[in-house]
């Protein structure tokens, strides 16, 4: 299928490694001009590299900057003639326990992974609206429909990123300006297999069993590649899309509503 995407321009954060870069490379493969943004140049450097390699790709730059901070934001947007697609990604808190956490962990996990996306929002939406063409994705989380407890700060903030959209992505459509989030479960990602790694430690276990035991909980017997990942971000970036707003799309193999 022609996504009728090919020479448009896309903002994809955190999109030099997991599921950012996975988002990065299927825009990349139907033609879309790329701007991805990330915090270590050489991470940068290599995915470039890889985009550019695929072929009819268009146009691939790399910022080096942390689009959580204002600075890294304008930095970001400043790289590219329009924007036409924004993939909204940031790195989640880590885990604890909820009596542990200061007003200062809170507003941290908020701003990295709620307001620093309706920052952006609110940064392309004039445009968007003003040239008729928009798409907007956010990577969030399967625990948004699903919280884990150990995650509480993630599971706020993204749920109120989710809020936030919720009403927004109904008053951006009119103009073909669609806003929706994709809920990722377990995917075979650097991050996954160093939490892990993590939990195989400190339970004692080899990595094998625990990552073993993790996919025994899910229907499907595996983790999502992140290529499945970024196949649907294109697809909600299409032309063809245009009337899906204010969406929340699960993809974890079958885990909801069981845990995993």
């Amino acid at each position: 299928m022609d996504l009728g995407i090919k020479d448009r321009w896309a903002i994809v954060c955190a999109g030099s490694k997991g599921l950012g870069k996975a988002c990065a490379k299927a825009l990349a493969s139907e033609g879309v001009n790329v701007v991805i943004n990330g915090r270590t140049e050489a991470s940068l450097l290599a995915t470039q590299k890889e985009l550019e390699a695929l072929p009819n790709v268009g146009k691939i730059i790399t910022v080096v900057a942390d689009i959580t901070t204002p600075e890294g934001r304008e930095k970001v947007l400043a790289a590219a003639p329009q924007i036409d697609i924004l993939i909204n990604n940031a790195g989640g808190p880590p885990p604890g326990n909820y009596l542990d956490w200061t007003t200062e962990d809170w507003m941290k996990a908020l701003n990295n992974n709620m307001l620093t996306a309706i920052e952006l929002i609110k940064a392309v939406t004039p445009k968007m609206q003003a040239q008729q063409f928009g798409r907007i994705v956010n990577i969030t989380s399967s625990a948004v429909k699903a919280p884990i407890a150990v995650l509480g700060l993630s599971n706020g903030a993204r749920a109120g990123l989710t809020g936030f959209v919720a009403g927004v992505a109904r008053t951006t459509v009119h103009d073909n300006v669609t806003i929706n989030s994709i809920l990722p479960g377990a995917f075979a990602t650097d991050r996954l297999l160093q939490t892990i790694a993590a939990e195989a430690d400190k339970n004692g276990i080899s990595q094998e069993a625990a990552v073993d035991a993790r996919m025994q909980k899910i229907p499907a017997k595996r983790f999502g590649q992140p290529d499945e990942f970024g196949a649907l971000c294109a697809y909600l970036c299409s032309a063809q899309a245009a009337y899906i707003t204010g969406q929340n799309f699960l993809i974890d193999g079958g885990a909801y509503p069981g845990t995993f």
